[in-house]
């Protein structure tokens, strides 16, 4: 039997089997979707993860802790073409490491703990391109027959901080191999070169990372070593890493015997006796391109008499960057050595003041970059200076990022200058000031993104102007009459400002290029742009956009015309407004078929329009509101258009009766028989009788219902036929909203079914509802009582007096003939005890219908016993449809 297991050997199972759940469960790689791309960098791995695609092209396993790589960390990885191993600690690569990956092309092994170069690891890579082994702790350079067989090699990069001696034989297997570039790094003070090292190499660049502070003499041998091969760039990297040279000798001879074009010192120290010795030597060579980076310059106690001469090298690039010291500008106490440049870069070298005599000793230079320094408007322009001639080649001027305050200092430094036709005075402080500048007639290309611009900095920009770049200086208004005289402006650059609207009439017939995105502005529509016809790309995305037709109109417009082109499209384009879309992407906004559409939308519109006005026209026919809107025309006509002003109204009837013709008989056979025949008699208005001949015929109906104090109506079923009758009923209904509805006599002749009345006569179907009316009877013997009815709701026959609500005025005898008449016979509009006899005889007369029509007087009648008997048809013209 086993005896159990003890306390420590459980921990270390546990330990063991946490870390192999812990390898399984952990995802330290993210792989693209094809598959084709593995990121497992700065994931603290200590070994390649494993069950990674097959399919990966490129994988990063920088930044990690691999200690080591084994067989079958990339066993599986056939298609594998770039591995960065970087910024790990692999001391060791198994043999056949790569054994499977035949097809890798980049390979990184910068910054790790490798002990010797790992050739047979390297063997079966036959079409490596790029190989970099540089910063690992070997201790010799030494190349063995391998690399002599990378034949695809172009790139190699190897050496570290244990590399102190360079053999002569350590490259000669590269001796055919054709290198973009090689770089060496060696320990910081390299001990020995041996002449002939770099002989073998067959290179275009070469970028030697060497400290010679005690070898200076190798480096002249290292240029020897050098000539004759196709060498066209060559870079020191801490030349002279910890101490300043003061030695006699030339350490630069025999760089004038190399095909180099471009040198770059990059960091180490400097001081004025080896920059004039480097400067002498560039300029008997074939340097074109010269850079000092970082370099820390210092002035040499005494000057060394075997650097004598002038140094003005013909230079078409002079770079002066990250340098502390700005007495490098004037090394050898002139600006001399800056004569023969033509692209002077001055970037971060600290110096605040240009001397007057510095801009005359650059009088070749075309292209000036005083970047990044401490330079203010009182210190790049003097007054007391001449700057007139003295810069006759400049044509780029870059002064961003300094301290400058005045746009018009800049234009009175400049305006001078000849051929001065790009300016970039971008990351300053321009434009906060109200100034007036005069610019070179020959500038073109402006630069003032991060500045302090306003509205008013407008009026300080030249007009010459193809291109102008304000972005990112807190610009919140446009000025347009500077687009209206600025005629060549090609491209214009807003971004990131604060502009809060595009305004309509932004004329600028030129612009082919507009940047306006990161604004504050929410619509443009197709017409913000319409004076731009040669607009070709625009950016407007990051802006609070307004999502609405004009927008989307807009947008439609653009894709439909394809032009102009929309840069950032569709990314930042995001809603705004209205809160439902805020957040929305304007490529999502799709408003109703109908909501943009405007042809659609009219014709839509249209056709709606033409339905209700058709169906409105079938419901008024329906409803007779043809007959209704005649009526209420004639209504007002003849209450309004024919009444003279200043004519008294007064009740000249006791009612008006409304009537048809079929009911013509019984009106004067038993009403006028029975109304008229009483004492005192009522006065009643019949058309027949009482309507003047010759007026309008609604004139007469309107008249005689207004002077009636009562309205009696006989209803039949031919009164429902008579359109005069309707109208009558109408006008009297009109009379009845002021007046009240008892005015009103309801008197059934025959039965009649309101519901079966036609539409207009909807009033007197709500008369028949809403008011007792009164019923002809059939029996002769209920008839009295129907009378007793009928004058009651008439009231007394006595005098009849103004009507209620009617303003009481005087009454010309001459308008009412019949009340004259009436006079003439002796009565005076009184009580019945105050008429004469004759008129009582006259109305008491007790022939039949005809009798009574012949002695019955009206204000408004004809006046004559023996005038027709039928006015209204007279009056009409066309005959008694009642």
């Amino acid at each position: 039997m086993r005896p159990p297991p003890t306390a420590g050997a459980r921990g270390v199972w546990c330990l063991v089997l946490l870390a192999l759940a812990g390898d399984a469960a952990w995802p330290p790689c993210r792989i693209d979707a094809d598959n084709r791309t593995g990121l497992c960098k700065g994931q603290d791995l200590v070994r390649v993860p494993r069950g990674l695609p097959g399919s990966l092209h490129g994988l990063d396993l920088s930044y990690n802790k691999l200690r080591e790589i084994t067989a079958g960390d990339f066993a599986g990885m056939t298609q594998l073409r770039r591995l960065d191993l970087g910024y790990n600690n692999i001391s060791r690569i198994a043999p056949d490491a790569f054994l499977s990956n035949l097809l890798l092309e980049h390979l990184q092994l910068f910054n790790n703990s490798l002990n010797s170069i790992p050739a047979p690891a390297l063997r079966p890579l036959i079409n490596l391109r790029w190989l970099d082994m540089s910063n690992n702790l070997y201790r010799s350079a030494a190349l063995d027959g391998t690399f002599g067989r990378l034949r695809q090699l172009q790139k190699l990069s190897l050496g570290g901080p244990l590399l102190w001696d360079i053999y002569r034989g350590d490259f000669a297997v590269l001796k055919d191999t054709a290198l973009q570039k090689f770089a060496i790094k060696s320990a910081s003070s390299l001990r020995r070169y041996e002449a002939g090292a770099f002989s073998w190499l067959n290179t275009t660049e070469l970028w030697c990372d060497m400290a010679l502070d005690k070898s200076a003499a190798a480096l002249p041998v290292m240029l020897r070593d050098l000539r004759g091969k196709p060498l066209d760039y060559l870079r020191f990297r801490n030349l002279f890493e910890f101490t300043y040279y003061t030695g006699d000798a030339d350490p630069f001879a025999g760089l004038a015997e190399l095909q180099i074009t471009k040198l770059v010192f990059y960091r180490g120290k400097f001081n004025e006796n080896l920059l004039r010795l480097a400067l002498l030597n560039v300029q008997r060579s074939r340097v074109r391109d010269l850079a000092l980076v970082a370099i820390d310059f210092a002035r040499s106690p005494w000057r060394n008499s075997s650097g004598m001469g002038t140094a003005a090298p013909q230079l078409n690039r002079l770079l002066l960057q990250d340098i502390s010291n700005p007495d490098v500008l004037r090394f050898d106490w002139t600006f001399t050595w800056l004569s023969g440049v033509t692209a002077l870069s001055i970037i971060n070298v600290n110096f605040n003041y240009v001397p007057c005599d510095a801009w005359g000793e650059m009088r070749n230079v075309e292209a000036l970059d005083i970047s990044s320094n401490r330079l203010e408007d009182g210190y790049i322009y003097n007054q007391r200076c001449r700057y007139r001639g003295v810069m006759p080649k400049l044509e780029s001027f870059v002064l961003a990022t300094n301290q400058l305050l005045s746009l018009a200092m800049v234009a009175a430094l400049t305006r001078t200058w000849p051929r001065l036709a790009r300016l970039d005075a971008s990351h300053n402080s321009l434009g906060s000031l109200q100034e007036t500048c005069q610019w070179s007639p020959t500038l073109r290309w402006l630069a003032l993104h991060h500045n302090r611009v306003t509205v008013g900095t407008f009026g300080c920009l030249p007009t010459t102007l193809e291109y102008l770049d304000l972005s990112y200086s807190q610009l919140d208004r446009l000025d347009m009459d500077y687009f209206t005289r600025s005629p060549w402006l090609r491209e214009l650059r807003l971004s990131g400002n604060k502009i809060k609207f595009i305004p309509s009439e932004w004329r600028c017939p030129r612009l082919e290029v507009l940047a306006i995105d990161g604004n504050s502005f929410g619509v443009i529509n197709r017409g913000s742009f319409v004076n731009m016809p040669r607009l070709v790309s625009l950016a407007a995305g990051n802006n609070p956009y307004h999502c609405t037709c004009d927008l989307y109109l807009f947008l439609e417009e653009t894709r439909r015309r394809g032009r102009p082109t929309l840069a950032d499209w569709p990314h930042n384009w995001t809603c705004y407004h209205p809160e439902p879309l805020l957040d929305t992407a304007v490529a999502a906004y799709a408003p109703r078929p109908l909501e943009c559409d405007v042809p659609a939308l009219v014709a839509v519109a249209v056709a709606s329009t033409a339905v209700a006005v058709a169906a409105c026209a079938v419901l008024c026919w329906k409803l007779d509101a043809g007959w209704y809107l005649r009526a209420t025309y004639r209504l007002v006509r003849a209450k309004y258009g024919g009444r003279r002003p200043g004519t008294a109204r007064r009740c000249s009837y006791h009612a008006f009766i409304s009537y048809s013709r079929a009911d013509a008989g019984w009106v004067r056979r038993e009403l006028l028989h029975r109304l008229e025949s009483t004492t005192p008699p009522y006065r009643l208005c019949i058309h027949e009788r009482d309507f003047t001949p010759g007026r309008w015929i609604i004139d007469n109906i309107v008249e005689n219902i207004e002077r009636s104090a009562k309205v009696i109506f006989i209803l039949s079923r031919s009164f429902v036929d008579s359109e005069w009758c309707n109208y009558e009923l109408y006008f009297a209904h009109q009379r009845a909203v002021g007046l009240g509805t008892e005015d009103v006599i309801l008197v059934v002749k025959e039965p009649i079914d309101a519901r079966g009345l036609p539409r207009r006569f909807a009033r007197l179907r709500k008369m028949l509802g809403t008011k007792t009316y009164l019923e002809w009877p059939r029996e002769p013997g209920r008839r009295p009582f129907f009378w007793l009815q009928l004058r009651s709701l008439l009231g007394s026959p006595g005098a009849l007096s103004p009507a209620t609500g009617e303003e009481e005025t005087a009454v010309d005898a001459s308008t009412f003939p019949c009340q004259g008449r009436l006079k003439e016979l002796g009565w005076d509009g009184g009580g019945p005890h105050q008429r004469s006899p004759h008129l009582l005889s006259l109305l008491q007369g007790t022939g039949d219908g005809d009798s009574i029509q012949e002695v019955a007087v009206s204000p408004g009648g004809r006046g004559d016993p023996k005038s027709t008997l039928n006015p209204r048809r007279a009056a009409d013209g066309n005959g008694d449809e009642r």
